[in-house]
C-alpha cells in the first residue's frame, strides 16, 4: 500500500492537497499516482497568478511510462509553483509529499474543500479502483 499521510486530503484524479496556516493549499500528486506512473522525466507546472478552476488541467507530469495532466482540486489563484521540479522532476517519485509538491493555490472558496476525501475515503477509493 502506498504512503497516504493522514493529515492531507485527496481528489479522484490522485491529486493531494495540504491546507496551510495561511489558508493556501499545496497540491500534489500522491504516492500510489507517482509509483504507477515510474520514473518522472519531465514536470511543468503553472506561472504564479494563474487563476485556476477546479477539475481544470494546470500542470503536467511525464514519466517514462507516460504523461498526465494535473487538475487543481480546488478554484483560486496559484501563488506558488515548484519551479525546482524542472531541473529535478525526480522529486516527485523520491517524495511526493514533501519535495515534490507542485504548486500552492489561494482559494477562491475554501468550501470546495469539502468535496475532498480524507485518508480513509481515498484507501476506499484506491481499492475500488485496483478492483
Amino acid at each position: 500500500m502506498s504512503e497516504l499521510p493522514s493529515d492531507l486530503k485527496y481528489a479522484k484524479t490522485h491529486e493531494w492537497v495540504r491546507v496551510q496556516d495561511d489558508g493556501t493549499v499545496t497540491v500534489g500528486i500522491s504516492d500510489h499516482a507517482q509509483d504507477q506512473m515510474g520514473d518522472m522525466v519531465y514536470v511543468e507546472v503553472p506561472d504564479t497568478g494563474r487563476a485556476v478552476q477546479a477539475g481544470e488541467a494546470c500542470a503536467v507530469v511525464e514519466s517514462v511510462k507516460s504523461a498526465s495532466d494535473v487538475y487543481a482540486p480546488v478554484s483560486g489563484e496559484v501563488v506558488e509553483s515548484n519551479a525546482a521540479l524542472s531541473d529535478h522532476p525526480e522529486q516527485v517519485n523520491q517524495a511526493p509529499y514533501e519535495a515534490g509538491w507542485l504548486l500552492r493555490i489561494r482559494p477562491s472558496d475554501p468550501a470546495e474543500l469539502k468535496h475532498l476525501m480524507d485518508v480513509d475515503g481515498y484507501r476506499d477509493f484506491l481499492a475500488t479502483e485496483e478492483h
